[in-house]
């Protein structure tokens, strides 16, 4: 067995955490530095695996280093992945690449021209239930794709409004996960898009020109449609289902309830609510996607998502936006002609 690879990780917060343990758990990695302008959480969390706390210059220096994650705030991703990579680094970034699609356009052009792979952290695509609907959506289980239906709603207060500040809004932050889940059910790319959105769980959401409930259809040109059904506000827990339906059955998961506990009546059956929100709910699809990305490392998989699927995805949000502006359907291609060129 090879020596395990060296990482280095941006950022000591929520998600930084979750990767912390996932490359601490996984033989084949370990963290060797933290970096976060927040030293005392830094240091904490290098010291709980063994890692040190350092800044940027000397992480990308550090000709050992294989890989950075980058779980920093959104304004830094794009900068990471360009001086990563010419740092001679393989990267693992969390979505979103940038909170602009001309940024995000650059920065894969720098990704295309570099030769060592990048990573965008969509990691539902990794969800056990999840990876098995693609795999046997695509292998025709159910015949031809019709409908896709992805569903996501977020325990109410499970954000901060300091965050939803600078988060891009709720198509860019949110639904840009559910953009991405439907291009992986669909298997084709969407070229329409219509959106409808409305502030109805908070009005600190709303006081910041957010909105916090909608629905968004897209369609592609066989005339597949999917369909995202998004809010803030889930009453019992972390909603989060997909549901492809074919031309002759329907393969759908089911919210991962907190136990399996069940109490049965004559008037009544008895179970347990979802799991509150997404690290526990996605635990299992944090550490697959990490061990893809060890496997990327080692050479023997390409890296899936990949910076171009950040883009159509983020796309995709821009052309949501453009149909919330102007109550109409977007064509995906005119919004990209109009923003990228």
């Amino acid at each position: 067995m090879t020596a395990p690879f060296r990482i280095a990780m941006f950022g000591a917060g929520r998600i930084g955490n979750v990767h912390a343990r996932n490359i601490n758990d996984h033989p084949q990695s370990v963290l060797a530095y933290v970096v976060d302008p927040m030293e005392g959480p830094a240091q904490e969390l290098a010291a709980r695996y063994g890692a040190s706390q350092v800044d940027e210059a000397t992480a990308l220096g550090d000709a050992s280093i294989d890989a950075i994650l980058v779980a920093s705030a959104t304004s830094t991703h794009a900068d990471l992945i360009v001086k990563g990579l010419q740092a001679g680094k393989a990267v693992f970034c969390e979505k979103p690449v940038d909170l602009s699609i001309t940024r995000v356009a650059a920065t894969l052009k720098v990704v295309e021209a570099s030769d060592k792979p990048v990573l965008i952290a969509f990691n539902r695509r990794f969800d056990p239930g999840v990876a098995e609907v693609q795999r046997r959506a695509a292998d025709g289980a159910v015949g031809m794709i019709e409908i896709v239906n992805v569903t996501s709603k977020d325990p109410e207060g499970g954000l901060p409004i300091e965050y939803l500040k600078v988060s891009g809004g709720m198509f860019r932050d949110m639904t840009i996960h559910d953009f991405d889940m439907c291009r992986f059910l669909l298997g084709e790319e969407p070229t329409t898009v219509s959106a409808t959105a409305s502030s109805l769980v908070s009005p600190e959401i709303a006081a910041i020109g957010d909105i916090d409930t909608a629905c968004v259809t897209l369609q592609c040109a066989s005339g597949r449609i999917a369909i995202i059904t998004n809010s803030r506000r889930a009453s019992s827990g972390y909603d989060q289902r997909v549901e492809v339906h074919g031309a002759t059955g329907t393969l759908r998961t089911e919210n991962v309830p907190k136990n399996m506990f069940v109490h049965e009546s004559g008037s009544m059956v008895e179970r347990s609510t979802p799991k509150f929100f997404f690290t526990d709910r996605y635990a299992e699809s944090y550490a697959a996607e990490w061990a893809h990305f060890v496997r990327v490392l080692e050479g023997t998989e390409q890296p899936n998502p990949s910076t171009a699927d950040g883009y159509r995805s983020l796309l995709l949000a821009e052309a949501a936006y453009v149909s919330l502006k102007t109550g109409s359907v977007a064509n995906v291609a005119d919004v990209e002609r109009e923003l990228v060129g």
